[in-house]
């Protein structure tokens, strides 16, 4: 057995059991993600963005979503480097 899985048997908590309940990290992180859902399902406006060289119009609320995916996978990426 690995290291891991020995000491986890010895707790008696299995891997499942672990990863249970809202800790102060998850709550943090749903109160954030409830709060950029809000802020960009309020900007429902039309407006002009430039994508590198086009000038588009679309919904705000679509490019800020679209924001939010890139910068979450790209927290994603790093929080997966390190450790």
């Amino acid at each position: 057995m690995s290291p891991k899985t020995s000491r986890k048997s010895s707790t008696g908590k299995g891997a499942y059991q672990d990863r249970q309940g809202l800790t102060p990290r998850r709550i943090v992180g749903l109160v954030l993600t409830a709060l950029v859902l809000v802020f960009i399902f309020e900007n429902t406006q039309h407006t002009r963005i430039r994508l590198l060289i086009p000038l588009v119009t679309m919904p705000l609320w679509l490019a800020l979503l679209g924001t939010a995916v890139v910068g979450a996978v790209c927290g994603a990426i790093f929080m997966s480097r390190r450790g």
